[in-house]
């Protein structure tokens, strides 16, 4: 059978920071570059985020949704296992299900695109003749630590933590010791093979999508191309993408006729990511920190922690003891007039859209961070797991669009008064159009230039298409 149009298939890791970037690269595929999309999900079942995210991505059904048959990890990993280690086992063990559901498929798909944690299912591409790429919905700064990471183990003695000297990334801005991803925090952790395996076989693909854009990470994006840097490691053509991010679904709420009421720019945001959680401590004091700022707010807020601060990661959204009941005494008095408390979860996208938000105290993830810039918000980078401490500091050092607290949150309780005074300089701004508030304006509308035709990241996809349709031609004349 004569296939008419590029199909691609997809496989997206559990989690919703990671669903969301495929599905929105899947829409994407379809709206304007005329592909078939099909997209594999291996959903950890426990989240009700994420369930929440694939119902909304069925309407308007522009891609094929297919949840794979979940798989039993128990046997295989520690309950308490990092999450690094029980997102790649569970990608690991799904492999015969991808295989069985592409193999069914008729005709089969042209391409297949993981996304970074599913890199050891490229081999079922090469079995199936289909072209193979890796997507990763991060920066690119992320990506050049990844493909470098297995070079760094063979010439960093002990461990990265302890390093006195920043990590060497060829083109591209050292890493701090103490900013590295959290798979590289134990060199003798499960996490930290699967990561080293992930950078050695993300080189085996035949492209690599990231979701970025050109004029938003140049440097290092010509240090991942320029073979006298990385481009002499990575081969692969590398396609910026991005920003990649979900469309303003357009709800209506008690929030939203809340914020209509508040001035323009006035509401600071405060949410920590769909799997970020805060302890008692550090939740009383951002309690405070906003009490005494007199500022504006609107809070996700979640029960504390006693675990790891990415302890929600499987469990996103899901109710459970009122969360209000940890705030301080008095808080939710003092401050009726001037916040809006929302438990558990929120309409992010439509939130940061709003015009009366005017700063996001956030944990950096990258999803957020693209939601964040593509509405003109400034941000308080709040880094609490994963790449998030890399992010943080690509935000404040690099694009100068965020400011951060002196000490690391995801190290040590970050003080009320110190809360107090970001807050304030967010919402109060006083440099105007040189400051934060005017380049996160400037870069809303560069990525705006480079989703639109002509622009980088447009470009991009159309030479992936171009590849796809030309794979496409030799397997319909194949079939012949």
């Amino acid at each position: 059978m004569e296939i008419s149009k590029p199909h691609a298939a997809l496989l997206s890791s559990p989690g919703t920071g990671h669903l969301l970037p495929v599905l929105e690269l899947g829409n994407r595929l379809v709206t304007y570059h005329n592909f078939a999309v099909t997209i594999f999900v291996v959903s950890s079942h426990a989240s009700p985020a994420e369930a929440q995210v694939l119902q909304s991505s069925m309407s308007p059904k522009l891609c094929n949704v297919i949840d794979l048959p979940p798989v039993d990890i128990s046997g295989l990993v520690d309950p308490n296992a990092a999450v690094v280690t029980q997102i790649a086992v569970m990608m690991r063990e799904v492999r015969p299900n991808l295989r069985s559901s592409i193999s069914s498929m008729k005709p089969r798909p042209t391409v297949l695109i993981v996304d970074f944690f599913g890199t050891e299912s490229l081999p079922v591409a090469d079995e199936f003749d289909m072209l193979k790429y890796v997507y990763f919905p991060s920066n690119a700064w992320f990506v050049a630590l990844t493909i470098f990471v297995p070079f760094l183990d063979k010439v960093v003695e002990g461990e990265y933590v302890h390093q006195k000297e920043p990590l060497k990334i060829p083109g591209c801005k050292p890493i701090r010791p103490e900013e590295v991803v959290d798979p590289l925090l134990e060199r003798t952790n499960q996490q930290y093979f699967e990561y080293l395996r992930i950078g050695t076989e993300t080189l085996r693909s035949d492209g690599i999508l990231i979701n970025t854009w050109e004029d938003l990470e140049s440097t290092t994006l010509t240090a991942l191309r320029d073979e006298k840097f990385l481009g002499g490691i990575v081969k692969v053509p590398i396609y910026p993408v991005g920003p990649i991010t979900r469309a303003v679904s357009g709800l209506k709420s008690d929030l939203f006729d809340w914020l209509e009421k508040q001035p323009r720019e006035s509401v600071i945001y405060v949410s920590f990511g769909s799997g970020g959680l805060l302890s008692y401590e550090q939740m009383t004091e951002v309690a405070w920190g906003l009490d005494l700022s007199q500022q504006r707010f609107v809070w996700v807020v979640r029960p504390p922690t006693i675990e790891a601060a990415d302890a929600a990661f499987f469990t996103a959204g899901e109710g459970g003891d009122d969360p209000l009941s940890n705030l301080p005494d008095g808080f939710l008095t003092r401050t009726q007039s001037l916040g809006f408390m929302v438990p558990f979860w929120a309409p992010q996208v439509d939130v940061l859209n709003h015009p009366s938000i005017g700063g996001f105290l956030s944990h950096c993830g990258w999803g957020s961070t693209l939601e964040s810039i593509t509405n003109e918000i400034p941000m308080i980078a709040w880094p609490l797991y994963a790449e998030q401490k890399m992010n943080a500091t690509l935000l404040t050092e690099e694009i100068g669009v965020a400011i951060r607290s002196k000490v690391l949150p995801s190290k040590k309780v970050v003080q009320r008064e110190e809360i107090e005074k970001m807050v304030r300089k967010i919402i109060e701004d006083n440099d105007g159009k040189n400051g934060i508030r005017g380049r996160v304006k400037e870069l809303k509308h560069s990525a705006e230039k480079a989703l639109s035709k002509g622009g980088s990241s447009h470009n991009a996809l159309s030479q992936l298409e171009k590849q796809c349709k030309m794979c496409m031609e030799q397997q319909n004349a194949s079939a012949q």
